[in-house]
């Protein structure tokens, strides 16, 4: 029996087919394997938005939830009215004079006292027509029913009678108007009685501008004096008249 002696070359076309057929499959697989790849690639695509929606939803929550801060409004307090001054008015006691602080107005008892009249003494030049203070002239004026009297109970009849006017003409209830607090308050006033007995050059000083009107009406209803003299002669006499009022 004869060898049959195969030949390579028939070997090597044989194999051929076979890694022919498997490099198809490789292939194949490849391609699927790509194929499969790309649709992962694509799927993820579809999420994105969705995420991207969700980012987006973010603001408007914290809008939701942001705190208002409350703006409290600004109060005004009322400025006390500045103490009325003339500023003709002679210097007189300023260190008794007190400061007032206005409040909203309440009913208030007040207490008028006005048990003390104050001079103020000042140098008398006889070469000139200045008014003679009241406390310094000879012959005071004259009140009426004060006739008739030596000089020095002339000058007490003259006080007297000064502060029984006041007390009867001066409003001491406004002080509920105005709204004052509890306290003592001064009005100072100063006048020329001239050399024919009318009052005239009134200066007022007050704590308020209704109090400074009242005391103007109060002293231009004071009656007719008899002038004052220096000698024989007819003078112009200046008289304080510090008025105070008490508020409980």
């Amino acid at each position: 029996m004869k060898n049959v002696k195969k030949l390579p070359t028939k070997q090597l076309e044989k194999f051929s087919t076979i890694f022919t057929q498997l490099g198809l499959v490789l292939v194949l697989f490849v391609v699927y394997i790509v194929l499969e790849h790309e649709t992962k690639q694509k799927s993820l695509a579809v999420y994105e938005p969705e995420v991207s929606k969700g980012i987006y939803l973010e603001p408007n929550t914290e809008v939701f939830f942001t705190k208002e801060t409350t703006v409290k409004p600004k109060v005004e307090l009322q400025k006390p009215d500045r103490l009325i001054l003339d500023e003709k008015i002679d210097k007189v006691d300023d260190d008794k004079t007190e400061s007032v602080i206005l409040t909203e107005p309440k009913k208030q008892k007040v207490d008028f006292d006005i048990d003390k009249i104050e001079t103020v003494p000042e140098p008398v030049d006889e070469e000139d027509e200045d008014p003679v203070p009241f406390i310094s002239i000879e012959n005071a004026p004259i009140f009426k029913g004060c006739e008739g009297l030596s000089k020095e109970e002339n000058k007490k009849c003259f006080d007297k009678k000064m502060l029984k006017f006041v007390q009867r003409n001066f409003d001491a209830q406004l002080a509920n108007e105005i709204g004052l607090r509890s306290g003592k308050y001064r009005i100072q006033t100063q006048f020329i009685i001239d050399n024919t007995g009318k009052v005239v050059d009134i200066k007022i000083r007050a704590p308020h501008i209704k109090l400074k009107q009242e005391t103007q009406e109060l002293i231009e209803k004071l009656p007719q004096f008899t002038p004052g003299k220096q000698g024989s002669k007819s003078v112009k006499v200046r008289y304080t008249l510090p008025i105070s009022f008490l508020v409980d």
